[in-house]
C-alpha cells in the first residue's frame, strides 16, 4: 500500500512535504550526499570515500519494495534544493519481525525535529508491513545520534564492535519522558490514520 505525500509543518512552522523516494530521485540523492559534511558522511555510511556516493549504494537505496524496504524524504519546497532529510528501513531476511532503521539529515538542519518526524513515518510504515522492532547501529563517537536515539526511546548496548539500538514498535509505554520522545509520540498519533486506517 502506497501512502500519498504528506503536507506537514515542522515545529518552527516550516511547511514541508514528506513522501516516499522514487527512482527519479537518484540524482537528488547523489547531490544530497555531496551536501553532507565529511564527518556526517562517515557517521552515516562509515566510509571516507569523498563527495560521490557509489552507484551500488544508490541502487540499494532505490531498490524499493513496500514489504522489504521503504525510504522516505522530507522536502522543503521553498528551497532551491528541497531535500533536507531521508530515512529508510530494511526488513531482516532471517527475522521478518525486525527491520534496520537509518536516517540522514543535512548538517544545517539538525535539531529541527526532522529525524524524529522521519522515525515516526518509518515506524508507522514498517508497523503496517508487520514489522515489530527497529534496530539501528552507530559508531561509538557519534554522540549526537546516540543521544537522539536514547531520547527517542531506543534501548542500546555495545556488541563489541558497534552500538546497537532497538525500538519496540508495539509498546509506546517504553518511550521516555523526554522532549524528543514527546514529539515522536505526537507525530505517531497524528500520522497513524494516514498509515494504519483501511489496512
Amino acid at each position: 500500500m502506497q501512502t500519498p505525500p504528506l503536507q506537514l509543518k515542522l515545529r518552527d512552522g516550516t511547511a514541508i512535504h514528506v513522501r516516499g523516494l522514487l527512482p527519479e530521485d537518484r540524482q537528488h540523492l547523489a547531490e544530497a550526499y555531496r551536501k553532507l559534511s565529511p564527518q556526517a558522511r562517515f557517521n552515516r555510511f562509515w566510509t571516507h570515500t569523498g563527495e560521490v556516493i557509489g552507484e551500488g549504494m544508490l541502487d540499494r537505496l532505490l531498490d524499493l519494495n513496500s514489504a522489504t524496504h521503504q525510504a522516505w524524504a522530507v522536502l522543503d519546497p521553498a528551497r532551491p534544493f528541497p531535500g533536507i532529510g531521508v530515512a529508510s528501513w530494511w526488513r531482516n531476511k532471517t527475522n521478518p519481525d525486525e527491520a534496520e532503521f537509518s536516517a540522514t539529515v543535512l548538517d544545517g538542519d539538525h535539531s529541527r525535529g526532522i529525524g524524529t518526524l522521519l522515525l515516526a513515518v518509518l515506524w508507522l510504515s514498517a508497523f503496517r508491513e508487520g514489522i515489530r522492532e527497529f534496530v539501528a547501529y552507530s559508531l561509538t563517537e557519534n554522540y549526537q545520534a546516540i543521544s537522539w536515539m536514547l531520547d527517542c526511546g531506543a534501548q542500546g548496548h555495545w556488541d563489541g564492535y558497534q552500538n546497537v539500538y532497538r525500538w519496540n514498535l508495539e509498546n509506546l509505554d517504553l518511550l521516555p519522558n523526554t522532549p524528543a520522545a514527546e514529539d515522536l509520540a505526537k507525530w505517531l498519533d497524528h500520522l497513524a490514520p494516514e498509515f494504519l486506517d483501511n489496512r
